[in-house]
């Protein structure tokens, strides 16, 4: 069951970006597109919680959920809906993975903590392979909006970066409050602020949401990215480790460059090829000690499973 669960999730992690890109391209607004998706999300998963009786409402008034609202949903969503007006679903998925680099950067930086050798290369690696990625386009006229679509999400994968950081000491904090339930409330919190964000910044042409391309995209993203890809994430936690479900990011790209290809036409270069492969080298090399970790466990929890039936 955690295989087949931890498939569905990569498969709808992967697919979600080519959702957030149609429902762009019929003219739904980035902010608001994003804010209504995890507002209502986080509203539904929420009150699910509270009538689980696995959350209470006071859970919203703490200041920690704010904070991880805007690192992990106001931050890194705005960035990535606005990004994918200019950029293909393919490569924003590619750019997003660069999550987990960024993540050792700022422990580096900000944490003090050491880090290997291997882990140090592979950053190099990654972050050659976004040099890659962008280098073909920086010399057309046309295409600094393409890196500038690019150079944003990275700056939203800042905000995850310091975010998942920031959610493990949260997670400590409140032991009793469900991981699904934590996560509803920062969603709600980040969607209001995207809200507010368009408020500012967009003109909402509600004629516009209501075709079949743009319906249909906030539906997909609301049930099956947000509430059904999360949950299955937090239950792949619960049921392994922080680590195991977190290596989406190796598989979702490819999912999301091969069903950009062959179900909306986007194209990518032989060269951006190299580049995502680059990309995600580096950032398997520099999680690599997470995934030995993650397989000794795996094996010793098989081992004792094996002495008590023995």
């Amino acid at each position: 069951m955690i295989i087949v669960n931890y498939l569905l999730m990569c498969l709808i992690f992967g697919t979600t970006f080519l959702a957030i890109k149609v429902g762009i391209d019929a003219s739904s607004p980035p902010f608001f597109s994003a804010g209504i998706r995890f507002f209502v999300a986080g509203l539904i998963l929420f009150i699910w919680m509270v009538w689980k009786r696995k959350a209470s409402f006071s859970l919203l008034i703490r200041k920690e959920m704010l904070i991880t609202g805007i690192c992990l949903t106001f931050g890194t969503f705005a960035g990535l809906y606005w990004g994918e007006q200019y950029v293909s679903s393919g490569i924003a998925a590619v750019l997003s993975a660069t999550g987990p680099l960024m993540i050792l950067v700022f422990q580096a930086v900000f944490q003090r903590q050491r880090t290997t050798a291997l882990s140090s290369i592979g950053c190099i690696i990654g972050f050659t392979g976004v040099v890659m990625l962008l280098l073909p386009n920086l010399t057309l006229s046309a295409g600094l909006v393409w890196v500038m679509g690019c150079v944003v999400i990275l700056i939203g994968e800042m905000f995850y970066s310091a975010g998942a950081l920031y959610s493990t000491k949260v997670i400590k904090r409140y032991p009793a409050a469900s991981p699904i339930a934590l996560n509803a409330a920062q969603m709600m919190y980040g969607g209001l602020l995207l809200l507010i964000l368009s408020a500012f910044t967009e003109r909402v042409h509600f004629n516009g949401l209501m075709t079949t391309e743009a319906i249909g995209s906030l539906f997909y993203l609301i049930v099956i990215g947000s509430m059904v890809g999360h949950s299955l994430f937090y239950w792949l936690v619960a049921k392994t480790n922080p680590v195991f479900p977190s290596t989406w990011l190796y598989i979702s790209p490819l999912i999301a460059l091969a069903v950009g290809v062959m179900f909306y036409r986007e194209t990518i270069t032989w060269l951006s090829v190299i580049g995502v492969v680059t990309i995600l080298f580096g950032t398997l090399l520099t999680n690599i000690n997470s995934l030995k970790q993650l397989i000794r466990r795996r094996k010793a929890s098989t081992s004792m499973i094996v002495r008590k039936h023995a």
